[in-house]
Parts: C-alpha cells; structure tokens; sequence
C-alpha cells in the first residue's frame, strides 16, 4: 500500500497530493513541473492527535525500506518484496514497528519551523535492512551458502513519531499510548536535536538544460527526455545530468517502447569480454555464432519495476536475445513508457541477471562476490512492445510482460 504525502507547489502554494516516492511533482493549477531534491532520504512525521498536552515534543525515527530483496544462495535465486517500517533508535517503550499507521494516516514532511526535537538515528540502515531480509524464507538462505544480496526497486526514508512528555512519562502522541516512564528513556531524550537545515526539500525546475524547454513525465520518473531537443537526462547529486539513450525501431504495429538499461561491461574474474564469452562462461543451449566475438557483452536490465520474477525473466531474455537488437539514435515518441529504475540500481541488478542466465549455477555463482565490471557503459535503450491481448510482446527477443503486472510494478 502505498503512502501518501500533501505537498505544495513551490510556484503557487496549491495542495498536492503525492505518493511517497515521487520525484517529480507536476501542479494542475500553474502547470508547473518540479524534480523533489534532498540530502539523503526524505522525512515525514505521523499527524499529530487533535489535543497533544505535555511539556514538549520529541520525535523518534523509524526507517522506511520499500523494495525487494534478491538473495543468491546455493538453494537458488530468493526473492522478497519488503514494506516495513522499523525502530532507528532503542528508545525504552518504542513500538518496533509503525504497523499501517503510515499507509492509514499518511504523512507530513517535516516542517523546519517547529520547535520540536529529535531523536538521532542509532540503529544502522544495514542493521535494519538485514532484520527485514532475515524474516520469512530468505531466512534459511543467508546462514546456507550465500553468495550475493541485492536491494532492487528500493524506496528509503525516515518516518517520525510524536512523543509527548507528560507527567513524567512519554505517550505516543498519535493515539495517547503510554509508551514508558520518562527515567527510562532520559539518555534518549537529551539526545534530542532540533531539525537540521540538510533534512529539507528543495526544488529543480524541469527545464531541458540544453534547450530550456519544459520536460514533463510521470511521479515517480527516474528519466526525462526532452521533446524539443531529444536528449535525456536523470536527477543526480548536482541536478540533472545528462545521460545517452537511443531507441530499437519498431514497426507500425508498435504500441508500446520500454526502457531498459544497456550496461555494457567486462567482468575479468570469469573472463567474459564479449557476448560469446557469456554464452560460453553460462552454458547456454546454443552455438556462439562467430560474430558474437567482436560483440561486447551487454547485460539488459528492466528500467522499471516489476515483480521480482517477472523482472528477473524479462532481464534474462533480452539479455539472451541482445544479438537480435541494433538501437540508434532517435527522436522522443509518445508510447514511452517511463523509466523508474534508476540506473544506479540497474548496476546493481548487473550479478543478479548473470545468476539468472546461467545454466550452471555452480559454475557461476561462487564467483559473484568478485564479480568487478570494467570498462562500464551506461544507455538507456527503449524497446517495441506490440499488443497481444492481455500482454506486451517484444519481438525481437520474445520478451512478454502481462498487462497487469506492468501496472502492478508501479506500486511496488
């Protein structure tokens, strides 16, 4: 379920109402369109109750992890969607969980002019994370062999919740739940800090920085191109970056391009240089054609989210087929559909798609923990997909995604 989050147009002060990991806010009242910048994770805080008495507010931070969790392991390829919430400081009387109550009440961002204090985070993001992964049937799999972990689709941020001082004691400032006796928890609470300049939202216009002309996409866009001038570009540290795509055409049946991430890339520690070397090194059922020689290897990851089985097919399959691809040089169409997999995740996605191809998993997967690439290149390439009823069908590479499960990966 996703969280939902009331933010104003930086143009206009209109309401808006965004999902939790949107990026690029678009106002219907001015028409204007902003990137949502921040250092670090984005914060939020519970509502408040209607009547909050005490002696003061302090604020106790709960990380957010949303995302998947791949575990390759001598069992296999393990896989988990994660949504949890969990405690980032030991404070005696936390709930170690906020349950549903983000999803139930939505959130606030923080507001820098409030007075109140808060608790500094304590508890490690790996800590957290590996407490997430531990839970369910990715349990057995990291005491048994294993040899790689991935966090794909991930969404981070920190969700605060208001604790009340009153008559000694701090009460959770949502539903009035005593939580414990202020002596217990007083190292915790001198801890407190108010809020720090860095925690804020900032905003970047999305003007095409070559051309200045407006780009627009969806929320949760992780890439922009621009209409005008036809080049793209992603959110980095400093802003937008410029990035290199191209298109595979398609023909006059094309309803629908998806992007994928081309990581074009030598790996030294399995001596796979060029297509044929993967063919050679995962044991695939086929002949490497002599051709395939002087082809670099390219791994092909979705650049955007879908069920974790579903994203590993599809990644293996265009990967498999790539031969079958010429991309080039092209200009914006209207049937793109938006990339939201940034490419730093498709790096990381880079073992978990050599894992699934290959046929003898022994023989790859005790070497992933040195799997380094070199040499690394990055293109974002769109796809034709053609309609199939209930599905999108690549042709070149026979790649299928069911309708549904298109649309049930944005949400994740």
């Amino acid at each position: 379920m996703d969280i939902r989050v009331t933010q104003g147009c930086p143009q206009c002060g209109a309401p808006a109402d965004v999902a939790e990991a949107d990026q690029l806010l678009s106002c219907g009242f001015c028409g204007t369109s902003n990137y949502l910048q921040s250092q670090g994770p984005f914060r939020y805080v519970l509502p408040l109750a209607k009547q909050v008495g005490g002696e003061g507010l302090v604020m106790a931070p709960y990380l957010r992890f949303k995302g998947t969790i791949y575990l390759v392991s001598d069992q296999g390829i393990n896989h988990r969607v994660i949504d949890t919430t969990l405690a980032a400081n030991p404070m005696p009387g936390l709930p170690p969980s906020l349950g549903i109550r983000p999803q139930a009440m939505g959130v606030h961002r923080l507001d820098p002019r409030s007075p109140h204090r808060y608790l500094p985070q304590s508890i490690g993001a790996n800590a957290i994370l590996e407490k997430a992964a531990s839970v369910g049937h990715l349990g057995g799999a990291l005491k048994e062999g294993l040899h790689h972990r991935a966090y794909i689709g991930e969404h981070l941020s920190y969700i605060y919740l208001p604790i009340s001082v009153r008559s000694g004691a701090l009460v959770d400032a949502v539903n009035g739940g005593h939580l414990s006796a202020l002596a217990d928890a007083v190292d915790q609470v001198v801890e407190g800090r108010p809020y720090h300049p860095s925690w804020a939202v900032r905003f970047l216009a999305t003007l095409c920085p070559h051309c200045g002309a407006t780009m627009e996409g969806a929320g949760d866009s992780r890439v922009l191109l621009c209409s005008n001038c036809h080049s793209g570009w992603t959110l980095g540290r400093e802003g937008l970056t410029r990035m290199d795509w191209s298109l595979h055409p398609g023909e006059e049946n094309t309803a629908l391009y998806l992007p994928f991430w081309k990581i074009t890339a030598h790996i030294p520690v399995l001596s796979i240089y060029s297509f044929a070397d993967f063919i050679e090194r995962t044991n695939q059922p086929m002949l490497p054609r002599a051709r395939w020689r002087e082809r670099v290897m390219s791994f092909w990851i979705p650049g955007f989210k879908l069920r974790p089985k579903i994203f590993l097919q599809a990644g293996r399959q265009v990967t498999l087929g790539q031969w079958r691809l010429a991309p080039e040089a092209s200009r914006v169409v209207a049937d793109f559909f938006p990339a939201t997999l940034p490419a730093s995740e498709a790096r990381q996605a880079v073992k978990l798609i050599l894992a699934a191809t290959t046929a003898t998993p022994k023989r790859i997967f005790p070497f992933l923990p040195e799997v380094r690439l070199t040499e690394s290149m990055v293109q974002l390439v769109y796809l034709p997909c053609i309609d199939r009823g209930h599905d999108w069908v690549q042709p070149e590479t026979g790649m299928t995604i069911a309708k549904n499960i298109l649309s049930f990966g944005r949400a994740l």
